[in-house]
C-alpha cells in the first residue's frame, strides 16, 4: 500500500497544562462521541486512537470536501464546549482550573497548537499506530495495550469493535 501526502494524520491534542480532565470517563464519551459524529458525516475515517487522561492521540483520514484545519477546529471547539458546559453545571471548581486570560475566551480546554503530523508510509502509521496503543501500558493503565478499554488496541491486536467507528487502514 503506498500512502499519499496528506491522506493520514497523526494528531495529538492536550487538556491545558497536563490536567487530569479526561481522567473522567464521561470526558471520554464526549471524544467517542465526536469522534463518531465525524465518522458518520464522513468527514473522516477513523484508523486509530488513545483517549488518555490528559491528552489524545488519533489517526485519521480527513475525507474529501473537508479541510485538516476545519475537522481539527471543529472537534477541540465542539468537545471543549460540551466539558466546559458540565464542568460548569457540575464541578464549577474544577472549571476555575481552566480559567485564562484571553481576549476571546474565559476559559481553554485544550492547549493552543495542538500537533498535527502527515503521515507518509505505511511504515511510519504502524510506528505511530503501536506507539499510540502502548501509551496506556506505559502510563500503567493496563498491562496489554488491547485491554484498554478507550483505544483502538483491541480492534487492531484484540479482534473486538467496542465503538464501531474504526476503519482499518487496509480496508
Amino acid at each position: 500500500m503506498t500512502f499519499k501526502r496528506f491522506e493520514v494524520d497523526f494528531f495529538t491534542a492536550t487538556i491545558l497544562e497536563w490536567n487530569q480532565l479526561l481522567k473522567q470517563e464521561k470526558y471520554k464519551v464526549i471524544i467517542i462521541k465526536s469522534l463518531r459524529y465525524l465518522v458518520n458525516t464522513e468527514r473522516i475515517y477513523l484508523n486509530g486512537f488513545v483517549l488518555m487522561n490528559n491528552h489524545i492521540h488519533i489517526l485519521w483520514q480527513i475525507r474529501e470536501a473537508n479541510t485538516r484545519a476545519a475537522v481539527q477546529r471543529d472537534f477541540l471547539k465542539y468537545t471543549a464546549q460540551q466539558m466546559k458546559r458540565d464542568l460548569l453545571k457540575n464541578h464549577p471548581d474544577v472549571l476555575a482550573h481552566f480559567a485564562v486570560n484571553a481576549k476571546d475566551r474565559k476559559h481553554q480546554i485544550w492547549e493552543r497548537n495542538a500537533l498535527s503530523v502527515s503521515i507518509w508510509s505505511e511504515a511510519v502509521f504502524y510506528q505511530k499506530l503501536a506507539y499510540i496503543h502502548q501509551n496506556p501500558v506505559r502510563a500503567g493503565l493496563c498491562t496489554l495495550p488491547e485491554d484498554y478499554f478507550y483505544s483502538s488496541a483491541a480492534f487492531y491486536l484484540g479482534g473486538s469493535d467496542n465503538f464501531g467507528i474504526v476503519k482499518h487502514i487496509l480496508d
